[in-house]
């Protein structure tokens, strides 16, 4: 009697432990898919690859411009703030160009080399662009991003999805995975001694 209890125990948590890593592994699939289709567009579309120094050569405040945050956006979508272009030496090939924050900086304003947040306080917003001209003309030469095939003549101060970012993101998928896989495993390998035991 005590035995058959002691087998049904051992069942019922080998199958607990098998859905567990099935749903390990279908947890981390989806992952996968999500990030399949949202950050590795982004990661091979970007053809800012090519990492570079960049030594500042001008850094000026213009009048406020108008920012949209998408194209055909409606008038109460588009927010003014002032204007920083800033301007560097490019060490690979010496050219003057345009610094851009971030690839979505050139796609939301091409004008400007930072385009804020539009829900930000717009003295915050004045202060901080001050902050960020200031800084460049403090530190004027950092590492920035160009395109090697010259199909833009600009450079990004960094990438939204750089190499390291793309293979964290692709880490915890990756462990969830292996330990699901690693349950299964082991509650196959648990049932095949079982069978065994039980056979001799």
């Amino acid at each position: 009697m005590l035995g058959k209890k002691l087998v049904t125990a051992q069942k019922r948590g080998e199958t607990r432990a098998l859905c567990l890593g099935l749903g390990m592994v279908a947890c981390s699939m989806m992952m996968y898919f999500f990030i399949g289709i949202t950050i590795v567009p982004f990661y091979t579309k970007s053809v800012w690859t090519a990492e570079t120094m960049c030594k500042v050569l001008k850094a000026n405040i213009n009048d406020k411009v108008p920012c949209a945050n998408s194209e055909g956006s409606e008038d109460e979508d588009v927010f003014p703030y002032p204007c920083l272009q800033v301007w560097v030496n490019l060490t690979a090939s010496g050219q003057e160009v345009m610094l851009y924050q971030t690839e979505d900086t050139l796609d939301r304003n091409p004008k400007c080399s930072y385009v804020p947040d539009k829900s930000e306080n717009s003295k915050e917003v004045k202060a901080r662009i001050e902050t960020i001209a200031s800084n460049f003309k403090k530190y004027q030469t950092f590492p920035c991003y160009y395109d090697p095939g010259g199909t833009q003549n600009n450079v990004i101060l960094s990438r939204l999805y750089p190499l390291k970012g793309l293979i964290f993101a692709f880490l915890w998928p990756t462990l969830m995975f292996t330990g699901g896989c690693l349950i299964i495993a082991l509650v196959k390998i648990s049932q095949y001694f079982s069978v065994l035991s039980a056979w001799q």
